[in-house]
């Protein structure tokens, strides 16, 4: 059956500026970090796309190194995108990334201008498009000058091959020297890609007043912590979940007796709100006007469609946050 997106989709979501630029994007964004490579379902993956787009989700977020295999989610979401998207391009808000490993030898990871630009035209190719909208640097690279990487990014909006830039993973003081560095070429930041959750709370000792200053967006990444501000937790480790996994980025030292006490505090909060555990993390993050967007990601519709669900109350009193900061104590 032909895909043929909502009439209403623009009806709920709403749309936030992002930093000082005219792009706004939705509140909750869509990250393919992982449950769109080859290793994945693919039907699954598209009805995870369609139903995104059919609520007014306009921007879905990549790097060159997803998966897995590392390129493939890139390769599923071009295929879908020439499949079901056709026709909607300029609603969509695409972005990828380039530093962490993505080939042998020197030049195929971190922030040189040649595995920079080479990167990109490879992701380009992956998803069959002309141009990305956003284009990150993954992560500082602790060799390559600073003045490099940024010129590169400038040269790529030059050549016509990203509408945007930001930078993801940058800590405030190389993120300062950054977002100076493109405002100089004449490309600003548009955009920094923090971890941020309930659980990972650095950004906010100086990183946001900064972004908020300076003009630029922020949209944090993990903002469910792996998963572990979900219900999944609650009463110890599930089999197939991330914990589970020997290499995935959730470890099973990381659920302590101690965390789980303050999931099972944050849960009976979260019901009291009339919401899910995920749903309560969720608009915690966009109660700040600093956050733009918020990616999620999502292994079903249905975790995508509860997800959904945390912006039809973002408000939080006095009360509920200083209870929230109690917990975490």
């Amino acid at each position: 059956m032909t895909y043929t997106p909502s009439s209403q989709r623009y009806a709920t979501m709403e749309y936030r500026r992002c930093g000082t630029s005219g792009l706004k994007l939705p509140a909750l964004s869509l990250g393919l970090w992982h449950n769109f490579g080859h290793v994945d379902v693919l039907s699954n993956s598209r009805k995870i796309l369609q139903d995104a787009f059919d609520a007014g989700v306009t921007h879905f977020d990549l790097a060159n190194n997803y998966g897995p295999p590392p390129g493939s989610a890139e390769e599923n979401f071009g295929k879908i995108l020439h499949e079901d998207f056709r026709g909607y391009r300029d609603e969509l808000i695409i972005s990828t990334k380039a530093g962490y490993r993505m080939w042998e030898g020197p030049y195929g990871e971190w922030g040189s201008r040649k595995y920079m630009i080479s990167s990109l035209d490879q992701s380009l190719k992956r998803m069959k498009l002309d141009y990305v909208d956003i284009f990150y640097h993954h992560r500082p690279d602790p060799d390559t000058p600073l003045e490099e990487t940024m010129g590169a990014l400038d040269a790529i909006v030059r050549q016509g091959k990203a509408l945007y830039v930001g930078l993801s993973n940058y800590e405030t003081p190389e993120a300062t020297r950054a977002i100076q560095i493109l405002k100089e070429l004449g490309t600003p930041c548009l955009i920094h890609q923090p971890k941020y959750s309930m659980f990972v709370r650095w950004v906010e000792e100086s990183l946001l007043d900064l972004l908020a200053q300076e003009g630029v967006g922020c949209i944090p990444f993990s903002p469910l912590a792996q998963g572990l501000l979900t219900n999944k937790y609650l009463k110890g480790i599930p089999e197939n979940s991330r914990a589970a996994k020997p290499h995935g980025f959730l470890k099973e030292g990381d659920i302590t007796e101690e965390r789980l006490a303050q999931l099972r505090q944050f849960n009976a909060l979260a019901e009291d709100r009339g919401q899910s555990l995920a749903q309560m993390a969720l608009a915690w993050l966009l109660k700040d006007p600093r956050v733009t967007s918020v990616l999620i990601g999502a292994s079903t519709p249905a975790q995508l469609a509860d997800s959904l669900q945390c912006m039809h109350n973002s408000h939080f009193t006095a009360d509920e946050l200083a209870h929230i900061e109690d917990i975490l104590k």
